[in-house]
């Protein structure tokens, strides 16, 4: 047998098992809820001819795909026909424990290459894991690796997405090659059908990034029917109909069909018989015979690249191809129904109590398992890889004048690119156009730009003088993106998953403007849904850029470090805390074991994850060097006494982030006239969060003794305690500390815009300042207040 042979066996199977999967989700499996499960099964059918060529004859195990979220069906139906994936999982399609809805790296036990699922991230990836692929190829210890090409299924109606083009423009000034981006071109979206001629201009967009742009129009029955005598006034009319037309028709049938061709095209002579020598079912075949449904086609086409230029392959498809819900306009969503669908198990030929079968109708399935067998890109089963864990050199830094926690971290950047370690070797930062900005410009200068090509710095050559030394290099270390924080996430998506893509660990390190952080919120929490490791370094932060003004201030920033899953968020106040959680985090960052949690803290920390660092530019008086446990440990757990309370304590601040000498100022005023304050340090609410909230759950489930670090703090205090919080950021960060153990809590922060001004304006402003602290104090203790001196 043929190879277009067994790829057709496999494109017919693959179509009848993922709309049986989706069939047995919504009509056959018990229910207790009146919705739907959905699962898309026109899009799904659009994509099986493209993915059972692309899959079963174009890949090579080096070779990555992001499946387009609607196709999962198909790729789940893919796994279980090679025997990747479980029957029962298979029955449980968007069930609990079931084969996910979108191809997920994390929760589904099948090869995914890339999760999919918020329209056109997946696409733009692979854009940037062509970018790490030759980054990592291009270095000493990485130029053994095979190049594959990363490939991207899209749905023509995620080319609405603008991340696609902000992408675009990244791969052509970084030389993108070996990119394969597959249009599933059906022309229908979600609420209607693609605007006509809208992807003539698309294909110049591609052509003007350098994309080679191929277009899969017609499949081998109609390039042969435009052989016979009246074919090309065939493909004149089929090239000028309506997409709405041509898909309205298709839903209608042959007999449709033949009613409006014989219309438009009768009474010609040739054109007449080449109509009326087909019958209506293989009229209907003729004309739904696109070349993104033809798999013979579409290998053909695969099989003709011979370059590593990137390509797109613009595939017209008919959405809902080869089922009765084909090209019907609110096919979308829809599903076949119990008749329809007996009805097309019927016509596939599936006999009843073998729909799950994964060789029914098959006549030679010894054949098609040895056919199977012998497909390259499954050959070495998953292509899951891993490296090994590198070694985290001693972090330190100087604590004895003062300075601000952004300038920190570029010292301890800095510090590291002076060395050899294997750490520092594997390190690659990022940063979209604010490089020099957030304090890389040391760690660029020493360790360069990564370039496939050198590239001279023309200021020194021209001899003008500059601090920035902007030499490219296939040996540097640092990749510059322009002014999009979509393209920054997701190239800290590529790179922190460069260990499981390509067998090489990266340690990532992107900085971005705090505020803009919400500017790619969207690619971050994709990057952290298939566990993607990297470090995010938001500065500068806050209010305290306070001449910048409200636009460039944030204030929800340490609530999205909170509620980020798969993201340790910290935002310490000096430097001494910002090393140990910086050497804390390389380490982090490379876990992924498994097990119960830490009891010290109820913290997961043994599996790993990303890390978010809020920072400063503001420079403050640093504590003098500190080299006790219960700071260096607190500082990474999230909190520790900056000063103890005492039996009698009538009153806990507690701050997190650059407010520190705000906080520790209004303690000292309110002590003149109390006998016991303490300053809680929290560098975390994040982590302290989790914890409390995981204690929480282990008691609830049996487990008394369960004690979180903040419960540990907090439990000694008197309930008549008062605690004030303090951050510049939003209060609710803080206030839920109130709850751990109940006492009277008022939390001071940031809820509105910003505004231009002085550091002293704003803080007072926003009664985040000593004075305003103090005063919150007073209103808590009722009728003894402390009066400030003067000088405040």
């Amino acid at each position: 047998m043929t190879r277009f042979h067994h790829l057709k066996t496999i494109e017919q199977r693959l179509l009848w098992l993922s709309h049986w999967m989706i069939h047995n989700a919504n009509h056959i499996r018990p229910k207790t809820e009146g919705i739907k499960t959905g699962g898309h099964q026109a899009s799904s059918a659009s994509m099986v001819s493209i993915m059972s060529a692309l899959y079963f004859s174009a890949l090579r195990p080096e070779d990555r795909v992001a499946v387009k979220p609607h196709a999962s069906p198909v790729f789940h139906a893919m796994q279980y026909l090679i025997g990747q994936q479980t029957l029962e999982k298979m029955q449980n399609f968007r069930g609990l424990n079931g084969v996910q809805s979108y191809p997920s790296r994390t929760k589904d036990i099948d090869d995914v290459d890339f999760s999919t699922g918020s329209v056109g991230l997946g696409v733009a990836i692979t854009s940037f894991a062509s970018l790490v692929q030759d980054y990592i190829h291009a270095k000493r210890w990485g130029n053994d690796i095979p190049l594959g090409r990363m490939v991207a299924l899209v749905g023509d109606a995620e080319l609405d997405e603008g991340n696609i083009y902000e992408c675009l423009q990244e791969g052509w000034k970084n030389d993108l090659r070996n990119a394969w981006w597959i249009i599933d071109y059906n022309r229908q979206s979600l609420d209607g059908v693609v605007r006509e001629g809208l992807f003539k201009r698309v294909e110049k967009i591609f052509e003007a990034f350098g994309w080679d742009v191929v277009r899969i129009k017609y499949g081998h029955l109609q390039r042969a029917a435009f052989k016979e005598p009246g074919g090309e006034t065939l493909r004149d009319w089929i090239d000028n109909c309506p997409n709405q037309l041509y898909s309205a028709l298709t839903f209608m049938g042959g007999a449709a069909w033949r009613d409006r061709l014989m219309d438009s095209l009768g009474d010609q002579g040739d054109v007449t018989r080449l109509i009326e020598g087909r019958s209506d079912d293989e009229l209907a075949e003729l004309m739904e015979n696109l070349g993104g449904n033809c798999v013979h086609t579409m290998a053909e086409t695969f099989d003709a690249i011979d370059h590593d230029r990137p390509v797109c392959f613009l595939a017209y498809t008919i959405k809902g191809w080869g089922t009765p819900i084909a090209g019907h306009k609110d096919n979308h969503g829809g599903l076949m129904n119990p008749t329809q669908m007996a009805a097309w198990q019927k016509l596939m030929g599936v006999p009843q109590g073998q729909e799950w079968d994964r060789f029914a109708t098959v006549e030679d399935p010894d054949t098609l398992r040895d056919f199977l067998a012998t497909v390259p890109f499954f050959a070495k089963g998953p292509r899951r890889y891993s490296d090994d864990v590198l070694d985290v050199p001693t972090i330190e830094i100087a604590t004895d004048r003062e300075i601000s926690t952004q300038m920190g971290f570029g010292k301890i950047l800095d510090d590291l690119s002076k060395g050899d370690s294997a750490l520092a070797a594997r390190i690659v930062t990022t940063s979209p156009d604010v490089t020099g900005t957030t304090n890389l410009g040391p760690w660029v200068n020493r360790r360069k730009l990564f370039a496939r090509a050198e590239q001279q710095d023309t200021f020194i050559n021209e001899k003008i003088p500059s601090t920035a030394k902007w030499e490219f290099t296939p040996q540097g270390q640092h990749i510059e993106l322009g002014i999009a924080e979509m393209n920054l996430f997701l190239l800290l998506a590529a790179a922190g998953l460069s260990h499981s893509l390509f067998g090489k660990r990266l340690i990532p390190i992107g900085t971005v403007y705090d505020p803009f952080v919400a500017r790619g919120l969207d690619a971050l929490n994709y990057a952290c849904y298939q566990d993607a490791r990297f470090m995010i370094v938001g500065t500068p932060s806050g209010i305290t850029l306070a001449p910048e003004g409200g636009a460039h201030q944030s204030i929800g920033t340490p609530l999205i470090g909170m509620s980020q899953d798969g993201l340790a968020a910290f935002e310490p106040a000096f430097v001494d805390e910002l090393a140990v959680i910086m050497q804390w985090s390389f380490e982090y960052l490379q876990r992924s074991g498994e097990g119960d949690p830490d009891e010290r803290t109820w913290l997961r920390d043994e599996t790993g994850g990303s890390v978010y660092l809020r920072l400063s530019t503001n420079p403050i008086e640093q504590p003098g060097k500190r080299v006790d446990d219960d700071f260096r440990q607190g500082a990474i757990d999230g909190a520790y006494w900056l000063r103890k309370p005492g039996p009698n304590c009538e009153v806990v601040i507690a701050y997190q982030g650059v407010v520190a000498p705000e906080a520790i100022r209004a303690a000292g005023i309110i002590a003149e006239g109390r006998r016991d304050v303490a300053v809680l340090a929290v560098t975390s609410a994040d982590r302290l969060n989790a914890g409390w909230t995981a204690a929480q759950r282990a008691r609830a489930r049996g487990n008394p003794a369960a004690r979180s670090h903040v419960e540990t703090l907090l439990g000694g205090l008197s309930r008549d305690c008062k605690l004030v919080t303090v951050i510049d950021g939003h209060p609710a960060t803080l206030a839920w500390l109130g709850s751990v153990i109940g006492h009277q809590t008022v939390s001071l922060g940031v809820e509105h815009f910003g505004q231009t001004g002085t550091i002293a304006d704003l803080y007072r402003h926003f009664g985040i300042d000593a004075h305003g602290i103090v005063e919150k104090v007073n209103g808590l203790t009722h009728g003894r207040p402390i009066s400030p001196p003067r000088s405040l």
